[in-house]
């Protein structure tokens, strides 16, 4: 019994080997192509990955050439001149360049710019919604344009919804409905998808309208003063009028300062008067003696 397992064991021990060298005969070129294709395909990422790294250190350098030069000007001609192999690295070189055009006091240049950036196709939707906010807040749009943008990157689930909304909200304001903007940055203070630096803003807003009734009655304001002003402009000639009595008046002075001297002569006079009498008398006295001589 021992022999005849042992016998049995030998022949199935053989058979397998039979069946497994059938097997790689069969189908051992597949595992070579696998093999060969796992080797060629991390071969070939290795090599895209450094491709990218090189294409990378690229940019950098010519973004941090072009970012040195002093002049706004050239920076937005040096920015403008590099090559943008994706149209993320477009919308990067044009978000640069407009932010250089803004700082340059040109914000109507730099959001057209933007404008045209975000038109590029294949571009994920978080760049082209940064660029049109952006250039919504460097140079605002008509409102009806502007509502239409930014009602659109305000939907929900947008990257910069709460963004857009306060945006919306200043757009409200400017159009003369202040209850419709306090509405919306309210909203915005209960946004789970606001900041902590919006929610602040937009409650420092808040309290800043709130308080400042003004901004509702400022036509009524504006037009009282011009009431105030109406009978100062009708007193006008009043002060016009009584500009001749004032110059009568100097002539006056000027009459009893030319008097004064005329004063002074008959003064003067009357007191050279009295002596012309005293030589008229002494005179008179002496022409009896001379009389009386010549007789």
């Amino acid at each position: 019994m021992a022999n005849t397992d042992s016998f049995i064991e030998e022949v199935s021990e053989e058979v397998r080997r039979d069946r497994l060298f059938s097997l790689f005969r069969r189908w051992g070129w597949v595992a070579v192509l696998v093999v060969v294709g796992i080797v060629g395909a991390a071969a070939y990422f290795e090599w895209q990955s450094s491709q990218r790294e090189a294409q990378s250190q690229a940019f950098g350098d010519a973004l941090l050439s072009a970012l040195e030069d002093e002049d706004p000007e050239g920076r937005i001609a040096a920015l403008s001149e590099i090559e943008t192999p994706s149209p993320e690295v477009a919308m990067i070189l044009a978000l640069l360049a407009a932010g250089e055009e803004a700082n340059g006091e040109d914000p109507s240049a730099a959001a057209a710019r933007l404008r045209e950036a975000a038109e590029a196709p294949g571009l994920p939707r978080r760049y082209v919604d940064l660029a049109l906010l952006k250039a919504q807040m460097m140079d605002p749009a008509p409102e009806d344009e502007a509502r239409l943008v930014l009602e659109a990157l305000a939907e929900p689930g947008a990257p910069y919804s709460a963004l857009a909304e306060e945006q919306l909200a200043l757009v409200d304001i400017r159009a003369g409905d202040l209850n419709a903007g306090l509405d919306r940055l309210r909203a915005i203070e209960r946004s789970a998808a606001a900041t902590a630096g919006l929610q602040q803003r937009a409650a420092q807003l808040i309290v800043a309208l709130e308080s400042g009734a003004v901004l509702v009655d400022a036509p009524v304001e504006e037009e009282a003063p011009a009431e105030e002003d109406a009978p100062a402009e009708e007193s006008a000639p009043v002060e016009e009028d009584t500009a001749p009595e004032e110059e009568g008046a100097a002539e006056e002075d000027g009459a009893a300062e030319d008097a004064a001297p005329a004063e002074e002569e008959q003064a003067a006079g009357a007191e050279d008067a009295p002596a012309a009498e005293v030589e008229a008398e002494a005179d008179a006295d002496e022409t009896p003696a001379e009389a009386e001589v010549e007789e």
